[in-house]
């Protein structure tokens, strides 16, 4: 039987990629996974070997023996398997195959990706809602968008749009909330799995230390927002997130003042390779898109003079 039946693929990736960069924290966001996903997936893989591939330690992961060889092998052999799919050779100038976050792509990209496509009617371009950080040296994948601190030392990486964050919440829910300190009033919708993006935002207003309440907790960004929507709750909304639904208004942010997180939104790409004239066409785009999205009339008070 092939030994490679014994394991998931993706428990190898979370391995490998643990492995090379030494933390929990530093591999999910290399995945673009939560960091409790990458734990799964590691023990899953330790189940399914039989043997334990890291020691946790105050330090982080360290491998054990048996791990460190194993270790070897898998880098090779993903090296290995993206040089040979790498033999396809280039995509033709008509198809673009982008992966996406399924928040950003739902929530921003999809809506406004005819004014990209509509003068070009031979591009076959494809969305592939994804929170794996992508193959981008021999896969399918053409080009990536991701969430992050950045840039990361084996990719192309050009930032789009530093991220903000404040909150928002439905009109009504918003009529209670006078001054910042009141949101330990209301409740706080929050995203399970997500890092704490409110630390920065209560810093900035001088609430380092509030104690916020708990209203129901969702699995990604665009629940949360459906929530705020519904009047569930206050949430901690970003400009790409939050732009279509305090235009419309849907929810609106109580407070002026935005805080950054110390991420932002990249433009992924290859570094073993030049980027296409339609990548090119395409990061151009997104970096204009994005830019406009934040001279729009609902962020105009909110984020002040830039």
């Amino acid at each position: 039987m092939d030994p490679l039946s014994r394991v998931h693929l993706n428990g190898l990736r979370a391995v490998e990629a643990a492995g090379r960069l030494g933390s929990l924290a530093r591999a999910a966001e290399a995945l673009n996974v939560s960091v409790g996903a990458v734990s799964q997936q590691i023990l899953k893989t330790e189940k399914q070997l039989g043997r334990t591939l890291f020691r946790r330690t105050p330090r982080g992961l360290e491998p054990t023996p048996f791990g460190a060889e194993v270790l070897t092998h898998l880098t090779d052999g993903f090296h290995a398997l993206s040089r040979a799919v790498a033999l396809a050779g280039p995509a033709p100038e008509t198809c673009l195959t982008v992966s996406v976050p399924p928040v950003l792509a739902g929530r921003w990209l999809v809506p406004r990706l005819s004014a990209f496509t509509a003068d070009r009617p031979d591009l076959s371009i494809r969305i592939d809602a994804a929170l794996a950080f992508a193959d981008l040296d021999g896969g399918e994948i053409d080009v990536a968008l991701r969430w992050g601190e950045g840039p990361w030392p084996d990719v192309r990486a050009d930032r789009l749009l530093v991220q903000q964050v404040f909150p928002i919440c439905a009109p009504a829910l918003a009529a209670r909330l006078r001054w910042p300190q009141d949101l330990a009033t209301v409740p706080v919708i929050r995203d399970h799995g997500s890092v704490d993006l409110w630390t920065p935002w209560l810093a900035r207003h001088g609430l380092e230390g509030t104690a916020l309440r708990y209203g129901p907790i969702y699995s990604d960004g665009s629940l949360c927002l459906d929530a705020a929507i519904a009047g569930q709750g206050v949430m901690l909304g970003w400009q790409t997130l939050a732009y279509d639904a305090l235009r419309d208004g849907r929810v609106v942010a109580p407070f002026a003042g935005t805080a950054p997180t110390g991420r932002s939104y990249w433009f992924i790409s290859s570094r073993g390779r030049p980027l296409r004239p339609v990548e090119i066409a395409f990061r151009d785009w997104l970096a204009r898109e994005m830019a406009s999205t934040l001279d729009g009339p609902p962020f105009a008070a909110l984020l002040g003079p830039r």
